[in-house]
């Protein structure tokens, strides 16, 4: 039976690699159930097994791609005595896994520029991009109210907001470096931005 679990998940594995693959190749929109199961030589309907749609093949994957995320990040993050500068080099690191990690590159990509955000499948997915997002916001939130009980920010602060501010703007860094439109060097623009923003709300 432990063997049969095994399986089951390495199966499962194997199904969301694909997906992952081939969304990253050819789009949300143009990917079918048929070229997943191909790749990987199962039927559609083993496929079909695991996945009831292609939804929830993205909801798997973000959810996937949310703990890990969490996982790889929290020892950038310490518990006590946190600064400004590690929630920087917790970005550099995810910038690093970025740019050398080819899954996590294919994956990223796809989220942020091959994937087709209709209203339905944002509605049926909801759920798991919350996730991802809570957990780059807690850790920024984190990073902020521990600056601010060690008087290192201004007390007037809202740290939710700023964490939002901070979230918005490296997306849209990632979105720019993905997309080949940032001009300067990917570190150095998230470096130069973290720090204005922190210069702003420092005592």
């Amino acid at each position: 039976m432990r063997r049969t679990k095994e399986d089951a998940e390495q199966t499962r594995q194997n199904i969301l690699a694909s997906a992952r693959d081939i969304f990253y190749e050819k789009g949300y929109s143009k990917t079918t159930f048929d070229e997943i199961a191909k790749r990987i030589n199962l039927t559609k309907g083993a496929v079909y097994w695991y996945f009831r749609n292609k939804p929830d093949i993205v909801a798997a994957l973000i959810n996937e791609y949310a703990q890990n995320h969490l996982d790889a990040l929290r020892s950038y993050i310490p518990t006590e005595n946190c600064s400004f500068q590690n929630l920087i080099d917790m970005l550099l690191f995810n910038n690093k896994v970025l740019k050398n990690d080819g899954n996590t590159y294919k994956f990223m990509f796809f989220v942020s520029c091959q994937m087709e955000w209709s209203e339905a499948i944002l509605y049926k997915i909801q759920p798991s991009i919350e996730q991802t997002k809570r957990v780059t916001r807690n850790l920024f939130t984190q990073v902020l109210e521990n600056l601010q009980r060690n008087h290192q920010i201004r007390e007037d602060v809202d740290t939710s907001m700023i964490s939002e501010i901070l979230m918005t703007m490296y997306s849209g860094m990632m979105e720019a470096y993905f997309t080949k439109r940032l001009v300067n060097d990917f570190d150095e623009t998230v470096k130069t931005g973290f720090n204005l923003i922190y210069n702003s709300i420092k005592i």
